[in-house]
């Protein structure tokens, strides 16, 4: 096969700006494999992206900070033909292109090798997501007897998260916006389900925040926390800047405010992560949150549903 097919951002603009197109099928060169795509979690950064708010990102381009699939032709002998591979992060889709095509030509030290039974849209559903959340709760140090709020629940991450602390022994609360997805979190192991505003119906303070929405919440997060608790901040639903931001006035003496990117689990540093989240799903312990799948020819009407926030979970895309 020379040619394959794409989703390609032709443009910062809406979801119709995601045009399928035919490609040729990347050139092989050193240190670089091509992998044969079978699948690619749909990320909020890919959706601003394409809004236009990534200024070091050129049009055109192929998004998808993720993928998973099978080295198709390698440069490294630890990775052979054949290898199941999921790759996160490490400016795919930014700086070169990522998920959303039949093939993606992408570093050999972003590829994390899995042995694994999964159908691929679950394990699709999987990189990204839980290692986002795993790192999170990692730099939040959340553990058992915890008292936990999630802020934006309902987003992969919220639930991959609430699912790892739920597990962990810690109590867990969640925010939605639509109180027809609380079963979702219930399910996911949040035992205190409050609707976006409610947070100070908690007759508790948590002592960690997980805030996923991000720069519009930053600081009522720091307000919400147990005086001495912990904020992290490893999600961007309203954006990545948090406006007119005053670090003494609006952290509490002694109150902690992190943050967590997946970048730091690219490659290498993420694999063994990986390959247990993925030995939890298998086994049960976690329970994959895929809210829908799309075929790579409605990209369009899938960061459509993205940006209309109707997923519970994670949204795919397969070719």
């Amino acid at each position: 096969m020379t040619t394959m097919r794409a989703a390609v951002c032709v443009r910062a603009g809406g979801p119709e700006v995601l045009e399928i197109r035919e490609l040729p099928v990347p050139a092989v060169r050193d240190g670089w494999s091509l992998v044969r795509v079978k699948g690619a979690g749909l990320n909020r950064s890919e959706l601003r992206t394409r809004q236009g708010h990534s200024p070091s990102v050129r049009f055109p381009r192929v998004l998808g900070i993720e993928c998973v699939g099978v080295v198709n032709a390698s440069t490294d002998p630890a990775l052979p033909e054949g290898a199941t591979v999921a790759a996160v992060m490490g400016e795919m889709g930014r700086d070169f292109d990522g998920g959303y095509a039949e093939y993606a030509l992408l570093p050999n030290e972003l590829l994390m090798p899995l042995t694994t039974t999964l159908p691929w849209e679950v394990l699709a559903s999987l990189p990204e997501t839980y290692l986002t959340a795993q790192g999170a709760l990692d730099a939040l140090g959340v553990g058992a007897g915890d008292s936990l709020l999630i802020r934006g629940g309902t987003s992969s991450v919220g639930m991959a998260a609430a699912a790892i602390a739920s597990g962990l022994g810690a109590e867990v609360a969640a925010t939605t916006r639509q109180a027809g997805k609380a079963g979702a979190l219930t399910a996911a192991g949040v035992a205190h389900v409050l609707l976006d505003g409610d947070e100070a119906r908690l007759e508790t303070p948590p002592s960690h925040v997980l805030d996923l929405i991000g720069a519009s919440t930053a600081a009522d997060s720091l307000r919400l926390v147990r005086r001495g608790g912990t904020v992290c901040v490893a999600g961007s639903l309203s954006g990545w800047l948090i406006p007119d931001f005053e670090p003494i006035a609006m952290i509490p003496s002694g109150t902690r405010l992190t943050a967590f990117h997946s970048n730091d689990l690219r490659g290498a540093a993420g694999a063994a992560l990986l390959r247990r989240v993925v030995h939890n799903v298998e086994t049960g312990v976690y329970r994959p949150n895929v809210d829908r799948v799309f075929g790579l020819d409605d990209i369009v009407a899938a960061h459509r549903y993205m940006e209309d926030n109707q997923a519970t979970g994670k949204v795919v895309a397969v070719p």
